[in-house]
This record gives structure tokens, sequence and C-alpha cells, in this order.
């Protein structure tokens, strides 16, 4: 498969090689971008700097026009400046007023403006970003002029006029970056030229996922106060809604007026220029905010400040954009509130207030949220948007007709998902801590593992937790390198596991000093993706559940016969965890009132007479009476007897290791006679090393002793080689692909 990738990128070099040479001798490509606000200009930025560290294929020119040149809004444009561009045009387009004619005499004012900057730079490129109504006089402009237009953002769904607008320009553009699978669709839904769309994730994001642990506390003392700490302030930004203006301003007032009865020191952003801002302002000084102790009234801050104030804030609230898309890579709680938003996809870290019409409400979500950690969400990107679109940018051939194609109808499902013209394979990366190993794996959807890694499980909890993140992390890198996106992380382990908050209440004797121990927070904030802990018993019923012989099985039951017994139950579609975490111990069913010591502390359970630690309790023994040997057999000095061995001599013929190996497989029917009459499953799967062994002794017992109504219930042995992997996984996969978990 590597060798396939190898010649795959070779290819991609030649073909970029040609579609330069097509674009006449190896001529720059001349990139124009075009910036209005604030907000536009953090997702530009990377790819501007993307751009301009490789001049022998670029040629870039800046334009900055809108909200950026207006003293009121911060005179935005000097942060272009300070991260060293030439600004090559600046065109004030803004018509004051602030309400929806002046919207609408803006457009016109650009769009007067425009041709005879757009005939002097002659680009042969446009990038415009989002949904603003400059943006879509930016690209009326482009389109009419014949100059390439490359949309960035297209495809989101929220609730506004910036929706229709949005969806305007995506008409208008040639090729599309969009952020989010559901952009991707909506985009081929509105028949684009599948072809003709990337989806990289968002430019910001780049910068945002190695951001939070630089210094970030003399950030948050210049911008609210010395004696100010970490999560314990918040950062308010809400914009008009210009299709109810007089609703979203009625919303700003109860939002301030719940803020100050949380009395929390909070840094209130001044709203972007839309119809209805000016109001806003109003209602701010009236309420005396920019004097009031407790608020920091700004107009602008710089994007790299702004991140690390969002990062460690207690609560983000408001309505922007940014609070349901950029904020989800730090897991910061987030109130969005109205409907500005509504159609955008979030993280589990926003809290909805949709008709915030009374201050209680606003109030009570300020109480659930504020304090929280959630995990990182990765919706919006995974860090590597600005290469793939400077990829896609190189693979542009001038000499291809301009005129649009559009799709009729929408393209199959199988798309592309970046430049190189492949599907990226959704994948996770699921850990299996087991007793003696500790093994990571890259599995894709289908269930095929891509990569394994492997190393002995250390015995102290300092010493794994620093295995599982090193390893986790090399995988992740590696993962990039194998064409594989990493939707989060599954992990399988011992002992009884709380999957709700991902921390293992207390393992088995095989891990020690792994009681109450938080997987999910160490992983997520290192590797910025969601994390899945659960019981390997259950986990090897989900891998039968999505990739086994459990697939579209109502009800059914594993059973996993290995070192210890456990098991797993699915009723109804769904894992059964039971009210403290400790549903399916199948492996301490009590079979016999009288039988041997278990690890659990009872006898006679089934774990006692089955599992491989049972199976060499009972070789050690006939060893020790020189019963277990027989011809044909020898077990080296330095080699400790265990399971094999008896089951290898009971194979060559040794009564004696066969007597053990039924009395076990005895012991297991009983066990599964129990879980028929118990739970009437359609199908029992046995899994692990054991369970081929075990099979048809434990069907007699089934035709024996079981009620004749469950004795046609199928009992199997597992056809899945790593269940314990493709259970961590499938958590991972199901859920990320939105299916219930």
């Amino acid at each position: 498969k590597i060798e396939k990738f190898e010649l795959y990128f070779k290819n991609l070099s030649k073909r970029k090689k040609q579609v330069m040479e097509k674009n006449g001798n190896n001529r720059k490509l001349r990139v124009c971008v075009a910036t209005c606000n604030r907000a536009d200009y953090s997702k530009l930025a990377p790819i501007m700097f993307g751009i301009k560290t490789e001049p022998e294929f670029f040629e870039l020119d800046v334009v900055v026009l809108g909200s950026h040149l207006i003293d009121d809004y911060g005179n935005t444009y000097r942060m272009i400046e300070q991260d060293d561009f030439d600004i090559n045009t600046r065109l004030h387009t803004i018509v004051r007023g602030e309400d929806e004619a002046a919207m609408v005499e803006s457009v016109g004012l650009a769009l007067v403006k425009l041709p005879d900057v757009l005939n002097r730079l002659k680009p042969d490129i446009m990038i415009v970003h989002g949904d603003r109504f400059d943006a879509l006089a930016l690209a009326t402009s482009a389109a009419l002029m014949n100059i390439r237009i490359l949309h960035i953002e297209g495809g989101e769904v929220s609730g506004t006029i910036d929706d229709s607008i949005r969806h305007a320009i995506t008409k208008l553009a040639h090729y599309h970056v969009c952020c989010t699978r559901s952009a991707e669709q909506h985009l081929i839904s509105m028949c684009e030229d599948h072809d003709r769309i990337l989806l990289a994730g968002c430019p910001s994001y780049d910068k945002l996922l190695s951001a939070k642990n630089k210094d970030y506390m003399s950030i948050i003392r210049m911008w609210l106060g010395d004696d100010v700490k970490s999560k314990d302030y918040i950062v308010a930004l809400q914009h008009p809604v210009t299709t109810d203006i007089k609703h979203s301003i009625k919303m700003f007032e109860l939002t301030l007026d719940a803020l100050i009865s949380f009395n929390k020191r909070t840094l209130v952003l001044f709203p972007n220029i839309d119809a209805g801002s000016k109001e806003m302002v109003r209602v701010m000084r009236k309420k005396g905010i920019e004097h009031h102790p407790n608020f920091r009234a700004v107009k602008h801050v710089p994007f790299d400040q702004f991140i690390q104030l969002v990062a460690h804030a207690g609560c983000m609230i408001g309505n922007s954009s940014c609070g349901v898309r950029e904020v989800g890579a730090f897991g910061t709680p987030v109130i969005n509130l109205g409907t500005r938003q509504i159609g955008r996809e979030t993280g589990e870290n926003v809290l909805h207030v949709r008709d915030a019409d009374t201050q209680d409400k606003i109030l009570q979500a300020l109480h659930l949220q504020f304090g929280k950690q959630y995990p990182c969400s990765k919706i919006y990107g995974d860090g590597n948007a600005v290469p793939r679109i400077l990829k896609f940018l190189k693979s542009i051939d001038l000499q291809e007709p301009l005129q649009k194609k559009f799709c009729f109808p929408p393209v199959k499902e199988n798309i592309s998902q970046d430049i190189d013209h492949i599907l990226e394979t959704l994948s996770a990366l699921a850990v299996d801590l087991g007793g003696t190993n500790l093994r990571v794996a890259i599995v894709s959807m289908k269930g095929e593992i891509v990569k394994k890694y492997t190393q002995f499980n250390p015995k102290t909890y300092e010493e794994r937790i620093n295995l599982i993140l090193q390893m986790c992390v090399e995988a992740a890198a590696e993962a990039v390198k194998l064409n594989c996106r990493i939707l989060g992380v599954g992990i399988s382990t011992g002992g009884r596991v709380n999957p709700r908050e991902g921390i293992v209440l207390h393992s088995t004797k095989l891990i020690q000093e792994w009681n109450s121990v938080d997987l999910r927070t160490p992983l997520s904030d290192t590797l910025h993706l969601p994390v899945w802990v659960d019981n390997d018993g259950n986990c090897a019923a989900l891998a039968e559940r999505k990739f086994g012989q459990g697939k579209g099985l109502e009800n059914f039951v594993t059973l996993i016969t290995g070192t210890g017994i456990g098991g797993g139950i699915i009723h109804q579609h769904e894992l059964i965890h039971g009210s403290s975490f400790c549903a399916a111990e199948l492996g301490h069913l009590v079979v016999s009132l009288d039988g041997p010591d278990c690890s659990c502390g009872s006898h006679g359970c089934i774990e006692a007479y089955a599992s491989g630690m049972a199976l060499q309790r009972e070789a050690k023994k006939l060893h020790d009476e020189d019963l277990l040997l027989v011809e044909g057999m020898s077990v080296p000095k330095d080699e400790a007897v265990g399971a094999l061995h008896l089951i290898q001599a009971a194979k060559l013929g040794n009564a004696k290791a066969q007597s053990i190996l039924r009395t076990a497989g005895t012991a297991l029917g009983l066990g599964v006679v129990n879980i028929l009459h118990t739970m009437n499953p359609s199908l029992v799967i046995l899994s692990g090393v054991l369970a081929s062994h075990y099979i048809h002794i434990v069907k007699d017992v089934i035709r024996q002793q079981a009620l004749s109504s469950v004795q046609d219930v199928d009992v199997v042995v597992s056809d899945l080689v790593d269940p314990a992997l493709l259970g961590a996984a499938s958590m991972v996969l199901d859920y990320t692909t939105r299916r219930i978990y």
C-alpha cells in the first residue's frame, strides 16, 4: 500500500510539472488575496504566509477593503502590515450608516472601484473568503472580468442572510476549499464539480492546534487585568442578525444584563459592521460597559492574542462563528445565542440557547458552562489545511476552459477529499492495553489495520501513560504519511471503566497502578482529538457489531476466552454497560458451588475453570507430577509451562490433559446456557485464543442442558484477528460518522 502511495505522489509531481509548462514556460501563478475584515484575515493569513514561502511558484497581491480601513473598527489593516505583507491596494468601500441600505450601497461602491484594480493587477486567481457582503462584491467583479475565483469556506450553513451570500459566491466561484465533510456534500448537492472541491479543513486551525501551550498569562493580564486567572473570565462576542435586527439588539441587552449578574471579569468585543451594530454599541454605552469594573470593551484583539484569550477562558458567549468553529479546537465551553449560527456543525463544547429571550435563560447557561473543560474538536480542521491548499493551487491548469461546469445530478458518494484526488482513509487510533503488551494501531473505516505498533506494557502508572502518549503521537504522525485521516482515539483496557468520563475505575491484577485513571484528558490535550475508553470485553462486542459476525444483529453476546474470561452484550443494537459499568462480567458467572478459587475472590466462576490462567495452573500441576509430557513433546528449561502446552498434550493423546480441557469447556458451556436463558440472544460469539478449542464442547453442553426453546441459537467462533483493537477503533468510527454510541 505504501508503494502505491509513493507511485501516486511521483505521478502527482509529474502532473504539476506538466501543468506549469502548460501555463506558460514555468510562469508563476499570480494570486490576489482580498481581505475585508479582521475575521476573514484570520483565515486568509495562514494561506498568505504559505504563498509567501514559495516565491518560485507564486506571486502574491494583497487587496484590503471593507472595515479594515475604518477607525471605529480598529484600523485592522495595520495587523496585515505588521505581518510583513505588502498591501498592493487599499479600497475604501464602506458607506457608513450601519443599516440595510448602507450594506447595499457598500456593495455598489466596491463594484464601482474594483474593476480598475483588477485590470491593473491582472491576477490568475482571486482568493475570496466566506459570506460577507464585501466578499460578494469581490466575487461578482472577478467573475464578470473572467478571473478564476477560489472560495474558502463554501458549503457551510448558518442562520442569517450570510447563507444566501455564501451560496451566491459558491455559484460564482470556480474552485472551492471547504472545512467539513458536510460542507463538501452541500457543495456537491449544489451541483458543483467535485474535481474542483478540496476538503482541506479551516486554515486557521493550522495555527490554533499549536497555539495553546504558548505563554498566555501576560496576554490575559494585558487585556483583562493583573488579578485575573486562567479559566476565570469570559469572552463575549455578539453581532447583529441582519434579518431580525430588533430581536438581536434585545438579545444583546439581555446578554449584558446576564453577564453583569454573573459577576465575572469579561472581555467584550465590539460587533462587526453589519446593519444593527450601531444600535448594539449604544446598548453597551447605555449600560456603562466601557466603564464597568468587571468589563473590558475593545474594538479589536490581534488574532494570535485572541486565540490565547479564548483558549484559556472559562467560557465564551455570543453568536460569532468563531465560538462554534475555532474555539472547539481548545475544548473551551461556548454559549451560542440565537439563530445566527443555527446550521453550523459544532463540537460538544457548544451549548445552544436558541430562544435567548430572557436574562434567566442566559444566566442559567452561564452557570452550566462556565469553568467546564471539553474534549478538543477537530470538526473544522486537523492542522494541515494550508499544505493542501497550496498543492491545490499548483494543480490549477490555466489552459482549461474558464466556463464552469455544473454536475447534474449530484455525483456519487465516493468523492475526492484532498488535492491528491484520492479519498483519504478515514481512520481511528486504537489502543489495546493488555496485561503483557501495549498495542497501538491505525484502523481504517473498513476495519483494516493499516499499521500496528507493539511495546511491553510498563509496570508503573507514569511509565505507562507516557508510553501511551508517545506511541499515539508517533502513530498520528505516521498516519499523515499513510494518507490516513485520524478521527479520534479509542482505548480498550482490562477492568471496570466509566466510558462517559473516560476513566478506568479499577483494573485487573495484571495491570498494576491502574485505578481511577483519567485516560481521556491527557490524550485529548496532547493529540487534539476526541477520546473514547471502554472495557476490553465491551470492545470485543463492538468489534463484532461493526466488523464481525454480529453485524446487523439486534441482540448477541460475545465471550472472550483469553488470559481471563470477559464479554460484552449487545441488546437492541446497543452495548449494555449496566448501572455501575459492571455489565457483562461473564467470566464471573458461577457454574459450581465448590469449584476452584477465582481471582475475583469467589470460587466456581467460569474464569476459574476455562481461562488461560486456569489452564496454566492445571498444566503446572501435571508437569510437577511428570504427567504432562507425552511422546513428541518437550518444554525447554527456560520456558514457563502454560495453557498451550496443555492443549498440545491433549492433542497428542494425554488423557488427563483432555479431561481438564473437557471440564473447562463444560464450565464455559454452562455459562453460555445461563446466558441463553437470561438474555435469549440470537447469537453467541466465542472470541480469543481458546475459542476454537472450546466450541464443540460448548455446543454439546447446550444440547444437553439448555431449554429446547434456545437450543437453536447458534454459537460461533469469531473470525476477527484483533477484536480489542477493532472494538476500540469502532467507538471512534461509529461516533464520528454520526452513529450513536
